[in-house]
């Protein structure tokens, strides 16, 4: 199993690439490739569509395309901007809006509130579903980021390490039941009537 995580937070001063980076030392632990793929360290230009056709499909865009393609499953995490996921991660949302097809997403969001970004995780699932992939029903909520990890990306509170294991523990369980799926599945199966 390979796993991607999509940071889409590149603010100055952000604290959404906490979680995120917890998150992929968990599941490094747990012995399963995962990939980092931080929108800060690989920014993509804003995406342009002519004639319909992508420009620009250059440098990292190429190479995040790949590690997208590769990736059986993929973890999307956001700090909710404004009542909504950011800006950064719809723009990479529509570049690779292929590489997800058929791909179990799970979806962590932060806010600064106690809500932890409820309304940009929403908004991600129907996105995810709109890409023709299946979003994990739980999220992974964050709330008061600014008070929830140290600098090294450890947990000050109690509820976001079993938060974080339990979502970890629904995600690899969805993503294995729909990898494993697909495996078993003929390439073209013919509809039954």
């Amino acid at each position: 199993m390979k796993i991607a995580i999509i940071l889409g937070s590149i603010r100055i001063g952000r604290k959404s690439h906490k979680i995120a980076y917890y998150l992929e030392k968990k599941i490094k632990q747990s012995g399963i490739d995962v990939t980092m793929i931080d929108l800060a360290e690989h920014p993509l230009p804003m995406m342009e569509e002519e004639n319909g056709k992508i420009s620009n499909r250059t440098g990292d865009i190429s190479v995040i395309g790949a590690q997208l393609k590769e990736a059986d499953a993929m973890i999307l995490v956001s700090p909710e901007y404004h009542g909504s996921f950011s800006g950064v991660l719809k723009n990479a949302l529509d570049f690779y809006w292929a590489e997800f097809n058929k791909k179990p997403i799970g979806v962590v969001t932060t806010g600064s509130g106690k809500m932890g970004g409820i309304n940009a995780s929403t908004q991600m699932q129907h996105v995810v579903l709109s890409l023709g992939a299946y979003p994990l029903p739980t999220k992974l909520l964050i709330p008061e980021i600014q008070y929830a990890f140290d600098d090294q990306f450890e947990p000050l509170r109690e509820d976001i390490v079993r938060n974080s294991e339990r979502f970890l523990n629904e995600f690899s369980w969805f993503a294995n039941a729909i990898v494993n799926a697909k495996a078993e599945l003929p390439q073209k199966a013919p509809l039954k009537s």
